[in-house]
């Protein structure tokens, strides 16, 4: 947390960083650069417009009538080219930006898909929401106004200097003698800004991490009571981001008071002095209001210089973000199609550690034989470390010892997307998709058929229940599934890992949670389902492991027995029979 608020300034190393934004401008460059020719006009003819204003009050004073009507009508000219380079300099930046961003938003979701599991045990899901969302919008931003205000403000003040020396050269030396009193603050302030918008951007992303988690788990919040204990921990995070934000406004309130007594304090000065010099005769009337105009032109150019320095510091750290997760290394999801798998799966020697909880042994030297068709049951405590093994077969990760066989070869030997197509799982916790059955189903075969649906969703016991509803196949099953009952989530999710024909069968308490009724149906569509298959099936349940013909005994990370049922029965001091004797008393 301490490591995440810390200040981030714009060093070589982060300004690389944010660079990296040049390769989604760079196909529409030449846009990108119109652009910038059109604002560089636009912020020429305010310079240009501020310049005559000097020149039309002293023709004014002076009675020069006839020079007053060809400055309006210069003046007029310079507004129209003003207009109109806006507008274009607007539109090409606007395109260029939603073109941009759009290509970053599907770059950074694709990236994110494509990391691995060991990548998202160690963040959360509402702070990688925030990196999509919260970040990209402040690179939008950046992209869209901020820099163009950036650059503008440079023109400005660079353009300010040179009209403002031909218009009094003494009153320039006079000003800049004044500068770095402003400079000195504005640095000063901006340090402790800047400090706090990273600090306010990272409780922003952990207030939207609680969001995320408790509408996720509404069901748990709202089942065990907690919901004044979720509003407490949002209200404690809200009020940090509330006492960031009022910090951040005292300091702005500060330096904006700072401002404004500089800056009338240094035009009083200037007046003052320009006065001087007009009554020595070193200058006309229409050089100081030249003068003053320009100054005027070029303070709040200074001023705004300051918040789009800041608002370019926050896009920096925002950018930072965004590319952390693209640097990230994905998993390479080849597209080839591998041979149908026999489904023989060998465990040699392995032991695995997780990456965020190191030195703590999960597997330790499991090693065991399954043969095609097999159907090998895991059972054991919790925390025995059954589906971790399940895991490092779907190649969530890798173990750090010992390999894992798969028809004779190291499953890291296949590419990655090839290998997974020959595996399916049935978890506990079914996660559906918003959208239709018929599109849940189909996820197991992108491009399946109704007919190939249907057919699935029949032999997975689910076609009569689905036909039941008013819309059939395209009924919408809600977020994660909440329009259908446990054990109608369960066969939706059979349905999908039969329609994907896999060579090996995951099974991870796919009936721990259901009724009897809904038990013996879904029960009857994971029979169907195993045919043919290698399947492993982690079960507490002995009733569900009872047609497996290998038995695994799972505890502290290590087997313990191995064999059949009647094997392992006959063991009278062995941790199954032990389980299974609990299990009795239970029913």
């Amino acid at each position: 947390m301490e490591e995440a608020k810390k200040t981030k300034r714009i060093s070589r190393e982060s300004a690389k960083k944010a660079l990296g934004l040049y390769r989604y401008i760079a196909p529409y460059k030449y846009r990108f650069i119109t652009g910038l020719v059109f604002l560089i006009f636009s912020s020429s003819s305010t310079l240009v417009i501020f310049n005559y204003l000097g020149d039309l009050i002293g023709a004014q004073m002076d009675n020069f009538s006839d020079r007053v009507v060809q400055i309006s009508i210069v003046m007029g000219g310079v507004l129209l080219i003003q207009a109109v380079s806006s507008y274009f300099r607007i539109t090409l930046f606007g395109y260029v930006t939603e073109h941009a961003i759009a290509n970053l938003r599907k770059d950074v979701y694709e990236r994110l898909v494509k990391l691995p599991m060991a990548f998202f045990s160690e963040k959360r899901v509402g702070e990688l929401n925030s990196r999509i969302s919260s970040d990209i919008s402040t690179v939008k931003d950046t992209l869209t106004s901020i820099i163009a205000e950036f650059v503008r403000e440079i023109v400005t003040i660079l353009g300010s200097i040179v009209l403002l020396y031909f218009a009094s050269w003494q009153l320039v030396v006079f000003m800049i003698a004044l500068l770095p009193v402003m400079g000195g603050f504005g640095v000063f302030f901006g340090r402790l800004i800047r400090k706090l918008s990273r600090e306010a951007q990272q409780a922003v992303a952990e207030s939207n991490t609680i969001v995320e988690e408790t509408l996720q788990g509404i069901a748990t919040v709202k089942a065990y009571t907690v919901e004044l204990f979720e509003i407490a921990r949002y209200r404690k995070k809200t009020d940090e981001i509330a006492a960031i934000g009022l910090k951040n406004a005292k300091y702005n309130a500060l330096f904006i008071t700072f401002f404004v007594i500089f800056m009338f304090g240094s035009v009083t000065a200037v007046v003052w002095f320009g006065s001087y010099l007009v009554g020595t005769g070193e200058i006309e009337n229409r050089d100081l209001f030249k003068f003053f105009f320009l100054s005027v032109l070029m303070a709040a150019s200074v001023g705004g210089l300051a918040n789009s320095w800041s608002a370019i510091q926050r896009a920096v750290g925002a950018t930072e973000n965004v590319m952390a997760i693209l640097e990230e290394k994905e998993e390479h999801l080849h597209t080839e199609s591998l041979p149908r798998f026999r489904g023989q799966v060998a465990f040699e020697g392995v032991s695995f550690t997780y990456p965020n909880r190191e030195g703590k042994l999960i597997l330790d030297h499991i090693s065991f034989e399954a043969d095609p068709g097999d159907r090998v049951a895991i059972v054991g405590p919790s925390g025995a470390g059954k589906t971790t093994l399940t895991n490092l077969l779907l190649r969530f990760y890798t173990p750090q010892q010992g390999q894992i066989l798969v028809d004779g070869q190291p499953t890291g030997s296949y590419p990655l997307h090839g290998y997974r197509q020959h595996l399916a799982i049935v978890p506990q916790d079914i996660v559906l998709f918003g959208g239709t059955i018929a599109d849940n189903i189909r996820q197991g075969k992108p491009g399946a058929t109704d007919e190939e649906v249907a057919d699935a969703a029949r032999r997975a016991n689910a076609h009569d229940f689905i036909s039941q509803f008013p819309s059939g196949y395209r009924t919408l099953v809600g977020e994660r599934g909440t329009k259908l009952s446990g054990g109608q989530r369960q066969r939706v999710a059979i349905a999908r890992a039969i329609l994907r024909d896999p060579a090996i069968l995951i099974l991870d308490e796919a009936t721990s949670s259901l009724d009897s009724e809904s038990e013996r149906a879904v029960q009857t569509a994971l029979d169907e389902l195993m045919k043919g298959r290698t399947s492993f099936v982690i079960a507490h349940r002995f009733a569900t492991i009872r047609n497996c013909n290998k038995i695994l005994v799972m505890d502290k990370g290590e087997i313990k027995e191995f064999g059949t049922h009647e094997q392992l029965m006959a063991s009278p001091d062995g941790l199954y029979r032990h389980l299974a004797a609990l299990q009795f008393l239970e029913s």
